[in-house]
């Protein structure tokens, strides 16, 4: 099968590039001939290429031409596009179907039902703007960047193309992460019979803790920004007084508040910040951590860190919020705690750490659901049946 996948890099790395490299590299381990299409947001330099960007943004002619060119040089059987946002544009469903070719779209954030692609305002979870033919909502409160002239390019965006039909007619099948985020996407429109539920996928591990043995500390592992909950996790350590040893892994805007945070208090006896480490790095983490908390306080889509900690078969320690409730099942891969809700977390940490039996008994569980949900072997079989499934009905 010839394969094209479609993608738009952010000017940061995130966990939707590493999907587009782990999905590139198992469709070519399978023997598909696979081409990718990629531009960057690095190549947004000056003002001029952003005004040109906010223009091509809602239909870009020179992004529908270089898919046409890729397309024609290619002849693939099937398009998976991962994101066209902003430089590629949904201009390019145009240029596949004139070659009458099948369109797969995954579905990393929210961008069709929110301008911002993450629905979280003011420190918490907004739906404001689900289902909305013009989401107005995202404009009065500049919710993309603070600002309410880019907003007001995304929500143009959003409205001309639901109008037009763009994302009820021209894809063939949705990817979504989880049965939450699927019913999320029906409301904000979408064709229930297009979406397909297929989680990410990761890699195992070269080698495994094997003898269930773990060091005394508990891992965090994300970006550092107000929507993954760090703070609520450092309010746990300090206001209750917790004292097993706490590692932050990770970077961002937040870092030095959240340093600041625990500052002259007991717990910056217990509370190390890492920073920024490679996969391999981490991996060593999360097999020798006791578990994983995962405390963010938004809708996440299917956190990659969570499917690595079952590959190393670390527990999960985690919001009871969205996607993640699917995701970590209570009492057998992990613990479920109120998201936002320090005193819970802190009972939650002391009961996981004072059970360390059960707890082992979840890492062993979560590692049979990697095997069985979020290996390689398995998503590729998930992913087959929906190419094939566009593919015969456009035949």
């Amino acid at each position: 099968m010839k394969v094209l996948l479609i993608h738009n890099r952010y000017r940061l790395a995130g966990g939707e590039d590493g999907v587009v490299k782990a999905e590139q590299s198992l469709l070519k381990a399978n023997d598909h001939h696979v081409s990718l299409l990629e531009v960057s947001n690095r190549d947004i330099k000056n003002t001029c290429d952003k005004v040109t960007t906010a223009i091509n943004a809602i239909y870009s002619y020179s992004g529908k031409q270089q898919v046409r060119i890729k397309i024609s040089q290619l002849r693939p059987d099937v398009v998976h596009v991962h994101n066209f946002f902003p430089l590629l544009s949904p201009s390019i469903y145009d240029a596949c179907r004139e070659y009458g070719l099948s369109i797969v779209q995954t579905l990393h954030n929210y961008r069709l039902a929110c301008p911002k692609a993450m629905p979280f305002r003011n420190a918490k979870v907004c739906v404001d703007c689900f289902g909305q033919t013009v989401p107005w909502s995202s404009v009065v409160h500049g919710c993309y960047r603070d600002s309410r002239l880019q907003s007001s390019v995304i929500a143009a965006m959003n409205s001309w193309h639901r109008l037009r039909g763009t994302w009820q007619e021209q894809v063939d099948a949705y990817i979504v992460f989880t049965q939450f985020q699927k019913d999320k996407m029906l409301q904000a429109g979408l064709p229930a019979e297009k979406l397909y539920i297929k989680p990410n996928f990761v890699f195992a591990p070269d080698s495994r803790n094997q003898n269930g043995e773990h060091s005394d500390y508990l891992l965090f592992v994300g970006r550092l920004s107000e929507e993954k909950g760090v703070s609520v996790l450092i309010d746990a350590y300090v206001q209750k007084k917790l004292c097993t040893p706490l590692k932050i892994v990770g970077d961002g805007p937040c870092r030095q508040k959240l340093q600041q945070q625990i500052k002259n208090t007991r717990s910056e006896n217990f509370i190390e910040f890492l920073g920024f480490q490679d996969k391999p790095t981490v991996l060593a983490l999360m097999q020798n951590a006791r578990f994983l908390v995962f405390p963010s306080i938004w809708y996440e889509g299917f956190p990659l860190t969570i499917a690595e900690a079952f590959a190393c078969g670390l527990p999960v320690v985690v919001s009871k919020l969205g996607s993640m409730v699917e995701i970590v099942e209570d009492g057998v891969t992990g613990l479920h705690f109120e998201a936002g809700n320090h005193t819970d977390i802190a009972a939650k940490i002391e009961w996981a750490t004072t059970h360390p039996e059960a707890m082992r008994t979840m890492g062993k569980n979560a590692r049979q659901v990697y095997e069985t949900k979020y290996a390689p072997e398995a998503n590729y079989q998930q992913l087959m049946t929906i190419y094939q499934q566009v593919i015969n009905k456009n035949k």
